[in-house]
């Protein structure tokens, strides 16, 4: 099964590469991923292979393949391998990190408005059972890099005067909804200086934008190999540098890795010796898993063989990935007489910082209030009130998924709705122009009230 390693242009001829229905528009790589034909005949291949000896592939075949995906997915984040662990997806990896702190009395947490809701819940969860105080930036878009920063800062000596200890800061790379490149480099900098611990949700991270960690240095960075790295689902990379590697002492739930802290120094070094070429950390996540499939995992060198081969290499698809979606979003906005999400001021020329990935979130024309007041937004097609999203959302969803064969998410903000556009190899403007037609008339109907009959 060898990879046709003549380049593909990107659009149109690059769909050839992928198993989608003829019918089928795929605008919204951000939510799931999808993967080339040659990765799922791959992965269909580990999985027979499994079956034909199931013991001898699971004790030593399988963990041989992870070990060397795991290595070619650390250098693409510029990472040891002995510091990646595979993770079923980035919310279990964050979970994992925030579990182990183990927070006492007056530790808290910062995080920011725009959280991942799972990443949210996890959150709530710890301050239900443990001291954990929380505490949130609170922030609102449009904003620039620089008032994001002084609110963090901010939010950091309000909770030092207040007697807490600030154990870690959790923050993104790409936010998902309301969407755009989180500064997250700069925050990280400002969790060394402050003594902080970071935490990086980059579920949209490996694959959409460089990422290196020798010169980043976080604390915790988890990133999904499915949703940009052409990797099957689930599928996730966790990148916890040796100095941090002491704090995660169990999985969730705990399984064969763990080791209690009563076990002999001299026992301890024994399972060692008896791991190579795992260490205990690498150990603890490979027994973590059981009988899991970890076909998903193993199947990263035929993704990366492909995007070299065939996408000509890293460089070249984020390029095109993001200035198609950037040009498609002004696009879209031009024509529905909104606007795409960035920074506030931007001088005439200058680039977008926000916009420096492969999904952006741009205006529609239709209002959003929480009160009972239908009065029409200013420039707006129309309002929608809080109370009735719910049959607002269930119609676009509809008509999305049965009549256009597509989706994309579409969302309240602030006094707006808004939607989520992705840039991805085997797209061209082609679709969004047509996709343009398709959010006119959503647009429209819901101006009409078309809804209420949901």
């Amino acid at each position: 099964m060898a990879i046709d390693n003549k380049a593909t242009p990107f659009g149109k001829p690059m769909r050839k590469h992928w198993t989608f229905s003829p019918d089928y528009h795929p605008i919204n790589n951000g939510s799931l991923g999808a993967i080339p034909r040659i990765v799922q005949e791959k992965r269909i291949e580990l999985l027979d292979r499994c079956e034909q000896r199931p013991d001898p592939y699971y004790r030593f075949t399988n963990t041989e393949f992870v070990y060397k995906s795991k290595a070619e997915a650390a250098k693409i984040i510029n990472a040891p391998a002995d510091e990646c662990v595979f993770v079923k997806n980035t919310t279990t990896g964050i979970c994992i990190a925030l579990y182990n702190l183990q927070f006492k009395e007056n530790d808290s947490l910062i995080h920011f408005d725009g959280l991942y809701g799972a990443l949210e819940n996890c959150v709530t969860s710890l301050e239900e059972h443990t001291p954990l105080k929380a505490r949130k930036v609170s922030i609102e878009f449009p904003i620039d890099e620089d008032e994001l920063e002084r609110r963090f800062r901010e939010t950091i000596r309000k909770a030092r005067a207040d007697g807490l200890n600030i154990r870690a800061a959790l923050y993104g790379t790409i936010i998902s909804r309301p969407t755009f490149r989180f500064p997250f480099e700069r925050l990280t900098e400002i969790c060394r200086e402050e003594g902080i611990l970071s935490i990086i949700d980059a579920a949209h991270g490996i694959g959409m934008i460089p990422l290196d960690m020798q010169q980043l240095q976080p604390d915790f960075f988890i990133t999904n190999c499915n949703k940009w790295l052409y990797a099957p689902r689930p599928c996730s990379l966790m990148y916890c540098p040796k100095r941090n590697q002491p704090y995660i002492r169990t999985l969730l739930p705990t399984s064969w890795g763990f080791i209690p802290s009563s076990t002999p120094a001299e026992a301890i070094s024994a399972r060692q010796s008896s791991l190579s070429p795992n260490t205990l950390f690498e150990e603890l996540f490979s027994l973590g898993s059981g009988t899991s499939d970890d076909s998903q995992n193993t199947c990263i060198p035929t993704a990366l063989k492909f995007r070299r081969e065939v996408c000509g290499g890293e460089e070249a698809i984020m390029t095109y990935c993001r200035e198609l979606v950037n040009k498609a979003a002004d696009m879209l906005a031009d024509s529905l007489g909104t606007e795409v999400l960035q920074e506030k001021n931007l001088k005439p020329g200058e680039k977008s910082k926000m916009r420096d990935c492969c999904m952006v979130t741009l205006r529609l024309p239709i209002g959003y209030v929480k009160g009972d007041d239908e009065t029409n937004l200013p420039g707006a097609w129309g309002t929608i009130l809080a109370k009735d999203w719910n049959r607002v959302s269930w119609h676009l969803q509809k008509r999305l998924m049965a009549d256009y064969k597509t989706f994309v998410p579409i969302f309240p903000y602030g006094t707006w709705l808004w939607v989520r556009i992705c840039g991805q190899v085997y797209l061209d403007m082609s679709d969004f122009e047509w996709f343009k037609d398709v959010l006119c008339t959503l647009c429209e109907e819901v101006a009409r009230k078309e809804y209420k009959s949901c």
